[in-house]
């Protein structure tokens, strides 16, 4: 199993401190470059890589350290740390050495620390810095991020903690999607994904492959066994020909902290004054009682929030999406995901936003139809879909049965509601009426559907979108629909 390993400095490491800390395996290794220039590569004299490491990154945001590498990376203090991920080759065994020489010479050198804790105590003081050093070119298709890869997919080693959205792994899900290929992440079955990793699964033939600790392997999202089969990871039936589960999936425990998850969807028009994320930061205010902390396009998240470097982001990549990923603070754990989409109508925004509570904090359900308003009346609302669900807290995701989520609130734009019908649509066939929300001539509406303790708001949410879809013929409506 793969090794990254992680150097945390308080200083700046400039190209010089980490030429050195990567010559610290002898001078005998060769340097070249891959990603453009965004990545160092140690080879060996044959010009295989042995250790790949990306650009620094400036992590501003606190608690990212401890969130994505666990307690024992919590850096000291709220000040900003350089984060910098060496990833050790798979095909040679003294790869992972080189790896923590490389990230203890540079911690040693800079001021910082390594993860995990004891990686580069091999490092010594290395060899230095010969002169004259220069850097070969790289194959134009080289993905750092990917051990083994077939027609079919692309499959990415991991072992770590938490399974993170990282620059190079979001660089290998770009080259998969555009080469037609799956994602498959291996990892130990003590792993965990985080949320923007696991929003990016969408389904075969990407997979989140688990090895179970007795030889085997399960899909870490839905418990089927698996194997490896004509270049990719699939399912395993069995002598019934249906695939059986995975016996660790079904280890669970009980628990009482829940997740709030709201999905919006918004549509703006094109406007040069318009300025991105005022819908998320709504959620989040509603959700947390605060702002996002932070946001990025990779994990870990290092930027603190602010909507007009997002919108700036955006215009740049436009027609092109963009898709970012923001985080709350350590006290209150809230996750989101963000894609940008320029329309031939306008600009769309696509939220997914998480948030955890313990077992003594109280979901804010009571807030959801004043934030649907908000969002109809201030930020061009199409859609909101809300639904809690028994999971941890701190929002990763095991590779275990968890909970399936209940929908506890819907919401309609003004636009949506105009193609319905607003006469049809204030008249689902449920108990509790709707809020009607913004300006009455144009209204949105919210549709309460429970409080998450049964799975009466899936049925509930089946009603309702049974009752909508029905304007298909809306000379078919009695006075009583």
């Amino acid at each position: 199993m793969t090794k990254d390993i992680i150097a945390l400095t308080g200083k700046m490491p400039d190209a010089w401190s980490v030429v050195a800390g990567l010559l610290a395996g002898g001078p005998e290794l060769r340097l070249r470059t891959a990603g453009e220039g965004a990545v160092l590569q140690l080879c060996d004299e044959g010009g295989r890589p042995l250790v790949s490491v990306e650009s620094p990154v400036l992590v501003q945001v606190p608690g990212e350290t401890a969130r994505l590498l666990g307690p024992e990376a919590a850096t000291d203090g709220d000040g900003p740390v350089w984060w910098v991920e060496a990833r050790a080759s798979t095909a040679v065994p003294e790869a992972e050495r080189l790896a923590g020489a490389f990230a203890g010479r540079l911690a040693g050198m800079l001021g910082g620390t390594v993860w995990p804790p004891g990686a580069g105590e091999a490092a010594g003081d290395g060899e230095p810095v010969p002169p004259g050093v220069t850097a070969a070119p790289a194959p134009v298709a080289a993905q750092p991020a990917v051990d083994v890869l077939t027609d079919k997919a692309a499959v990415v080693l991991q072992d770590r903690p938490v399974i993170a959205m990282t620059a190079w792994l979001s660089d290998a899900r770009r080259a998969t999607v555009a080469s037609d290929r799956g994602l498959q992440i291996v990892t130990p079955h003590t792993s965990r994904l985080s949320f923007a990793t696991r929003s990016v699964l969408f389904g075969p033939p990407s997979r989140w492959v688990v090895q179970d600790g007795e030889g085997g392997y399960y899909d870490g999202l839905s418990g089927a066994v698996l194997r490896w089969r004509d270049g990719a990871f699939g399912p395993a039936p069995g002598e019934s020909g249906e695939t059986p589960v995975a016996g660790i999936f079904k280890d669970t425990a009980p628990t009482r902290e829940r997740q709030l998850a709201v999905s919006v969807r918004t549509a703006h028009p094109a406007d040069d004054q318009l300025v991105l994320g005022g819908a998320l930061e709504a959620v989040w205010q509603t959700a947390t009682g605060g702002p996002p902390a932070g946001w990025g396009t990779a994990e870990p998240v290092n930027l603190p929030w602010s909507r007009r470097r997002l919108t700036e982001l955006a215009y740049e990549r436009a027609p092109e999406s963009t898709w970012t990923v923001a985080v709350g603070t350590p006290e209150r754990p809230a996750v989101a995901t963000l894609r940008v989409i320029r329309t031939k109508e306008g600009v769309e925004e696509d939220i997914t936003f998480t948030a955890g509570y313990g077992e003594d904090e109280q979901p804010p359900l009571d807030a959801l139809a004043e934030l649907a308003g908000e969002l109809v009346s201030r930020h061009n609302l199409v859609s909101m879909l809300v639904q809690l669900r028994a999971a941890g807290r701190d929002l990763s995701v095991p590779a275990r049965l968890q909970a399936p989520p209940v929908p506890v609130g819907f919401a309609l734009g003004a636009e949506e509601i105009r193609e319905i019908g607003a006469d049809h649509a204030r008249r689902p066939p449920l108990t509790v009426r709707p809020a009607q929300l913004g300006a009455a001539a144009r209204p949105g509406f919210y549709y309460p559907l429970g409080d998450g303790s049964s799975a009466d708001g899936w049925t509930h949410l089946d009603i309702l979108m049974r009752h909508l879809r029905r304007t298909a013929a809306p000379s078919a409506e009695g006075p009583g629909a």
